[in-house]
């Protein structure tokens, strides 16, 4: 059984782990500083596809986190990755910011609204009627369907916004296709991460608050996982899911240690008591 003391690299999300409503999280300075003081490999991920990994980083420095946008990783740079391995060269009409179509762009794909290749959607603070009629006519007229993460609502600060899942749940209403997600949870995101840092699941950690994308994800991507109580899951939450995380920690503070640390398989109250 892998513990943690066998984990030379990590993967980690970004809100709810490291920052909260750009607040930094108790311990995520410190532990960002001990990998690179250590030189461990890591990447942050994130499904928000609205951003370049500047921007991120530059939010996240903001807050008084020291993350260079090499070490972030998004769910529109895993869609990216994707289809350049499907297609290269293709063309795609994009529904989406700018983290998605720079993304892309460099990823050597044509923006187009003539006969694409495929539609992709992302998020976006301005949905339109028009785009999203006219990737339901490219959709129907042939083109492959992908969205960069299946999340339904984001928040905001007066409250819940409409997110990708939801204007992909519309096209697919009006157009019988489902999307192919590229970003949590499906383990993808997590293997082009991977080979992005040039790391193996056998020795890489997953850090994330919640069960039904990064721990899951993590799971079935063969790595390491830690839940953090400082995000979305509590006890009861965690509860409701047939699959436990091997860790479970109260903040990535107790991942911030001078030597390693050895735990068993977090179970129940038992475990949520150690790690707290």
């Amino acid at each position: 059984m892998r513990t943690r003391g066998d984990i030379e690299c990590w993967l980690t999300d970004m809100d709810g782990v490291l920052v909260h409503e750009n607040t930094p999280i108790a311990g995520a300075s410190e532990l960002l500083a001990q990998w690179r003081a250590e030189g461990t490999p890591f990447l942050v991920l994130t499904n928000n596809s609205i951003f370049t990994p500047r921007d991120l980083s530059a939010r996240l420095r903001a807050s008084g986190l020291d993350v260079p946008e090499a070490s972030i990783w998004t769910s529109a740079l895993a869609t990216a990755d994707f289809l350049k391995s499907q297609m290269p060269g293709g063309s795609a009409f994009v529904i989406g910011e700018a983290g998605l179509t720079t993304a892309l762009h460099e990823a050597g794909f044509i923006m187009t609204e003539t006969t694409p290749d495929y539609v992709v959607v992302g998020e976006t603070r301005n949905y339109s009627f028009e785009a999203i009629t006219k990737a339901i006519r490219f959709i129907l007229g042939g083109a492959r369907f992908i969205a960069t993460n299946p999340d339904a609502t984001g928040p905001s600060t007066e409250g819940v916004l409409p997110a990708t899942g939801a204007i992909a749940a519309l096209i697919t209403k009006a157009t019988g296709k489902e999307p192919y997600i590229v970003g949590k949870p499906n383990p993808m995101m997590f293997r082009s991460a991977l080979n992005r840092i040039g790391a193996h699941s056998e020795n890489t950690g997953m850090i994330g608050d919640r069960m039904d994308t990064d721990i899951v994800a993590g799971i079935e991507a063969g790595l390491h996982t830690v839940l953090v109580l400082t995000g979305i899951s509590d006890q009861r939450e965690i509860e409701r899911y047939p699959f436990r995380p091997d860790e479970i920690l109260g903040s990535v503070a107790q991942l911030v240690r001078a030597e390693p640390f050895e735990t068993e398989i977090a179970d129940g109250e038992e475990g949520l008591e150690a790690g707290l």
